[in-house]
């Protein structure tokens, strides 16, 4: 499938580098990709705006107003500081979280900033329409991503690992903290750590936000009583959500980090056209100047 063999200019003596072109990411991944991307974004600026209107986490079925896991405050001071409570512990988080400059430019008592929240002004029935409009296209998105998956084998392909590449997990780890990134055939398919990450993300995290999403509703916990159980109480579920969305920002902070790290174009380009260049270095064979693989 490689549309044709280029060869870089200036190779070091005694190597011969190739450039090899291959279909790597198909229509229905790439589009689900770029869908999720968008929906994903939305759902964490809505989500904030929703926060926003009660800037605390419990656990339980109830709020304890005076024991909060996690909360964002201000104080009386002229200017106000933002504090930020977790687990009794206070931090001086002014401007950012707490207390921050709202969007007439005036300090807003607010959990998150305006710049992050949608919208930006404290509306909290819009930030619900956003929201929950979003989380209805994120899962049936998801889903078409899955049904196409499993009928094509791309998502076995790309997410479950094999026995090899499990047998060289330690290397694998040793190779993403050195920033040694696969090239030639290796660069063909994701490592085993790319591959356990989305396997968590996929089956794991997405189900577990989503499941939790549903807990918070009480028109679902009258149909689906299940689901307080699951999560110990209405106000558990909310700090579930909150839990989860963060590691899933953590994920698309570390991914886009390795984008851009790995090489910036290319990774675009294949997920934006479908087509990635994978070089390959081949030392030659000795005296008749034949190439190896």
């Amino acid at each position: 499938m490689a549309r044709t063999n280029l060869t870089r200019s200036a190779p070091e003596i005694g190597e011969v580098e190739r450039r090899r072109w291959m279909f790597r990411h198909p229509a229905v991944i790439r589009i689900t990709h770029w869908v999720n991307a968008i929906c994903l974004l939305v759902l964490l600026m809505s989500g904030l705006q929703i926060f926003n209107a009660h800037p605390a986490l419990y656990w339980g079925n109830v709020s304890t107003f005076d024991t909060p896991l996690m909360a964002m405050s201000s104080t009386e001071d002229d200017p106000p500081k933002g504090v930020t409570t977790v687990f009794g512990h206070g931090f001086d988080t002014s401007g950012w979280l707490g207390s921050s400059t709202g969007s007439n430019g005036e300090p807003a008592d607010r959990g998150f900033p305006a710049w992050a929240t949608l919208p930006s002004d404290q509306d909290l029935t819009g930030g619900r329409s956003w929201h929950f409009f979003f989380a209805w296209a994120f899962v049936l998105n998801g889903l078409a991503y899955l049904l196409y998956g499993l009928v094509s084998g791309q998502l076995r392909f790309r997410v479950i690992p094999s026995r090899d590449q499990v047998r060289h997990f330690g290397a694998s780890v040793w190779e993403h903290l050195t920033l040694r990134f696969p090239t030639g055939d290796e660069a063909k398919r994701y490592n085993v750590i790319q591959k356990l990450t989305y396997l968590v993300v996929l089956f794991v995290l997405l189900p577990v936000q989503v499941l939790a999403g549903l807990a918070m509703s009480p028109a679902m916990n009258a149909a689906f009583p299940f689901l307080l159980t699951l999560f110990d109480g209405r106000q558990s579920a909310r700090t579930v959500h909150f839990v989860v969305a963060a590691l899933l920002v953590l994920f698309v902070i570390v991914h886009v980090a390795l984008v851009l790290l790995s090489g910036f174009w290319n990774n675009m380009r294949g997920m934006l056209t479908g087509w990635f260049v994978i070089e390959r270095k081949i030392e030659p064979a000795g005296v008749t100047g034949e190439p190896r693989a």
